[in-house]
């Protein structure tokens, strides 16, 4: 089995800190909401042609003024690191390889293999029905599916996956990226993790006390969509507030909390692609990949996702209540869609269940990495550069990520400067991470 042979000795690679004067940063390919992604190139002491990177850079001062917003000093430097530490372990053809990081007084970041194939959802739109047939989605589903099994292994929720966060390699195969949202659980079997269930105690609460808790939760709920707090998140300033109060005065513990609780019950992830117990805030765990996993499907079979509603708040209510509409003639396909979309993630289809699926008929799962001509290969393309025209790394991503006071302060001649790639726009997005 790959995930046993690939688990072997995370640590004999030592992971090397990455120089600006060692890299030809040559152009950015996006940005996302804390960093920005540079395509760069090792430089050769012999003069040759280095390896190509892509390169994620985070600036420090917008780590700063956020942990500030949302009153955890630490709280954005640790998921930042997570990443990196997640990206250390990996050892997988599907998966990143951490090929450097980068740390100054400006910025930190790190490394991976660049994929030159883009992304999934790039892929899909360039199809002539902005959908794939039902073999190319099979092969795909299988390396998702495979790459998520490994993931699982090491104890990790994703809690992202999204076309946008599949890429394709020079050799047509899939690479999953993008893990500052992914969490760790404890390390078993993904179909033997305990699910975050209430309590016995909370179960045979009174009527009046459930009611309550539903009025308030639907409280929650309601301000979150409007406002981007989660009632989780809320909950979690609660507790910090109570936790800076005088010993006198601290609320009761709750039992049932601890470090991985708090951390499951985090929301997370792009809102058309978040499982319904992400959405409610009941606890979550393996599962919620295993239902994005399902959206990711149908997205590719039909060419949009099955929840999306016209703002953020009705997408929500769809993911709690809608049925998907799996249209057309019964097919494997669109069974596995169905058990993938369970509401309950006590009843949805997990790891073997999927792997055993009719939908994988006939599939070799130890010969799938094997597959020579993928349903899609890149074209091969000669990235050139110019020595003249490098990109300053830290001026940039300061460039992008000032302050609203700084914005309004910089003057318009900073595209002329060279700051920002003449067919950049405030609305790009990386697809790199």
């Amino acid at each position: 089995m790959i995930v046993d042979d690939v688990k072997k000795d995370h640590n004999a690679e030592q992971i090397p800190d990455l120089d600006f004067q060692k890299l030809e940063v040559v152009t950015a390919l996006g940005r996302g909401a804390k960093g920005v992604v540079f395509l760069a190139r090792t430089a050769n002491d012999d003069g040759g042609d280095g390896e190509w990177l892509a390169l994620k850079v985070i600036s420090r001062d917008l780590i700063e003024r956020k942990a500030k917003t949302v009153n955890s000093d630490a709280d954005e430097y640790r998921r930042v690191c997570f990443e990196r530490e997640v990206l250390r372990q990996f050892r997988h053809p599907l998966l990143p390889r951490l090929r450097g990081v980068l740390d100054t007084k400006k910025v930190v970041g790190y490394a991976i293999d660049y994929c030159n194939g883009r992304d999934l959802n790039t892929l899909r739109k360039k199809q002539t029905e902005k959908m794939f047939s039902d073999d190319v989605i099979r092969f795909y589903a299988a390396e998702l599916v495979m790459a998520l099994e490994y993931v699982h292994s090491l104890g990790i929720v994703y809690r992202d996956l999204k076309p946008d966060n599949v890429m394709v390699q020079h050799n047509g195969h899939i690479m999953l990226v993008d893990f500052d949202l992914s969490t760790r659980l404890s390390q078993k079997s993904p179909k033997s993790s305990p699910l975050l269930l209430p309590s016995v105690e909370v179960l045979t609460e009174s009527r009046s006390t459930i009611k309550k808790k539903s009025k308030k939760r639907f409280f929650h709920f309601h301000r979150f969509c409007n406002s981007g707090v989660s009632p989780e998140d809320s909950d979690q300033q609660t507790a910090n507030k109570q936790k800076s109060r005088p010993e006198g005065r601290k609320s009761p513990p709750d039992s049932s909390e601890s470090d991985s609780s708090e951390k499951s019950n985090s929301f997370v992830g792009t809102e058309e692609y978040v499982a319904p117990e992400i959405v409610s805030g009941k606890g979550h765990d393996f599962a919620v990949d295993w239902w994005s996993l399902g959206v990711v499907l149908y997205e590719m079979l039909y060419g949009t996702t099955p929840f999306r509603g016209s703002n953020r708040k009705e997408t929500f209510y769809r993911i709690l209540t809608k049925t998907p509409d799996l249209s057309g003639e019964v097919t494997p396909l669109r069974d596995l869609i169905r058990r993938l979309l369970e509401k309950d993630p006590t009843r949805r289809i997990e790891l073997e269940e999927i792997k055993s699926h009719n939908f994988f008929k006939g599939t070799g799962w130890d010969l799938v990495l094997e597959i020579p001509r993928p349903p899609s290969l890149p074209a091969i393309a000669t990235e050139e550069t110019d020595g003249n025209n490098l990109i300053d790394v830290e001026s940039f991503v300061q460039d992008i990520f000032c302050s609203e006071t700084e914005k309004k302060n910089r003057t318009n001649g900073d595209e002329e400067k060279g700051f920002l790639p003449t067919n950049y726009t405030e609305s790009d997005r990386f697809h790199v991470f």
